[in-house]
């Protein structure tokens, strides 16, 4: 028998455990409207596959040479720019600096459309053009939805972007030259998902079927944390199938961190993992303080959060007042004896100066709140000076433009004061 492209084999409700099928577009669980999560036939996988059989494939599938662990059922339903397989690059000057031997930095900022997103949209589009779908609609922050556009235009699937009122404009006019229909929406994205809805509603019943728009809000399809899952998947391949001991993550909607604990639970149960040690990282979600419901969740031992009121922060990514996927996030944190952090906009423009001074890399607003994230957790005790750890730099800084003004002007005064760059 040849082999098998995927070994997905149902989705299963996150809340209720129900089974739903997995051979057409879906939504939410149609018995309790909880999020539905891919499940695979890992017994049989593990018996046809190992690690040393991916090392034998090379790095030109990018992230696709895990696609036994992902939805898209055929190679020639692929849809691919060349995402994935992005740097784990060791930051030695600022380990020192912060009393951290082993501290490195995965950079999804080489990805295509410039963030970790691509990895999603690569994965969610491609499984919905397989499914029939020819139109999607979600809403976004900016960068989600320039990059369905992009792997929409790939594909041949529109994408209708609803991004809130203060979605970067990079990311709007990414969109637009993708090909999408952008409608920017005053207020947060919780308003930019009200059009969406309705933009789906709208088209009546059998609207997938007919050619009309599906929903493809974060968690309201399967398959975006699919795609998102495979940085766990190489963080473990890179580390010598090791998991590092703390990965700390900017968690506005949470699909990453939820794919990446996803991707560690099936290692786990793959038996892929080397060491004696715990095989699941501790993850850490970073919010910002102008926007931090799942901070304040945690702090609280609440299951889900609470809508924050007016969010704001520099890190448009982090401006997500509440999640669908909070429960998720939390089960993750707390499953992996994580913890949750909130950081300042002052804090997240001074790491996201800092990094690039003293390591030559530019992170993203998002990234570098993780990076802000390090000196409180260490004083806290949430990490140990002698472990590894890994920070997501979840895009490039490229992409904004506006953060790297207020950095740049920010750091005026400190030059003038004869501050150096080992003290900022």
């Amino acid at each position: 028998m040849a082999p098998r492209f995927s070994y997905l084999a149902h989705l299963e409700c996150s809340r209720c455990g129900r089974e739903v099928a997995a051979d057409r577009p879906q939504n939410l669980c149609p018995a309790c409207q909880g999020p539905l999560l891919a499940r695979y036939d890992l017994k049989r996988l593990q018996s046809r596959l190992a690690p040393g059989g991916l090392a034998r494939r090379g790095r030109a599938l990018g992230m696709w040479r895990y696609h036994e662990l992902l939805p898209v059922q055929s190679a020639e339903a692929v849809v691919s720019l060349g995402e994935g397989l992005t740097p784990l690059l060791p930051v030695p000057r600022l380990g020192r600096e912060l009393g951290l031997g082993n501290l490195l930095i995965k950079d999804e900022g080489r990805n295509p459309t410039g963030t970790f997103k691509a990895r999603g949209a690569a994965a969610g589009v491609a499984r919905a053009r397989e499914l029939g779908v020819r139109r999607a609609a979600m809403p976004t922050a900016g960068n989600a939805g320039a990059a369905w556009a992009a792997y929409g235009a790939r594909a041949g699937v529109e994408v209708l972007a609803a991004m809130a009122g203060d979605a970067p404009a990079a990311a709007q006019a990414e969109a637009r030259i993708f090909g999408a229909r952008v409608e920017v929406v005053p207020g947060s994205i919780a308003d930019a998902a009200r059009v969406v809805a309705g933009a789906v509603a709208g088209a009546g019943a059998g609207a997938v079927a007919a050619g009309g728009y599906f929903d493809a809000s974060t968690l309201k399809e399967p398959y975006r944390i699919e795609g998102k899952k495979t940085m766990g998947l190489e963080l473990a391949e890179d580390l010598g199938w090791r998991a590092p001991d703390v990965v700390i993550y900017p968690c506005g909607g949470g699909v990453g961190i939820i794919g990446i604990f996803k991707a560690f639970v099936e290692l786990c149960e793959l038996g892929w993992l080397d060491g004696a040690g715990a095989a699941m990282p501790r993850l850490v979600a970073v919010q910002a303080a102008g926007c931090a419901p799942i901070v304040r969740a945690f702090e609280e031992g609440a299951a889900a959060s609470r809508p924050w009121d007016d969010p704001r922060t520099i890190a448009a990514g982090l401006r997500v007042p509440k999640a669908l996927g909070d429960f998720l996030v939390l089960d993750a944190v707390r499953a992996s004896r994580g913890t949750a952090i909130a950081v300042t906009d002052d804090d997240i423009l001074d790491a996201l100066r800092h990094t690039a001074l003293a390591e030559g890399l530019l992170l993203c607003p998002e990234g570098a709140a993780a990076v802000a994230a390090l000196r409180p957790l260490l004083a806290r005790g949430d990490i140990d000076p002698g472990e590894r750890v890994v920070v997501l730099n979840t895009g490039s800084g490229l992409k904004y433009p506006e953060a790297l003004r207020a950095a740049a002007q920010a750091a005026q005064p400190a030059r003038a004061a004869g501050r150096t760059p080992a003290s900022t």
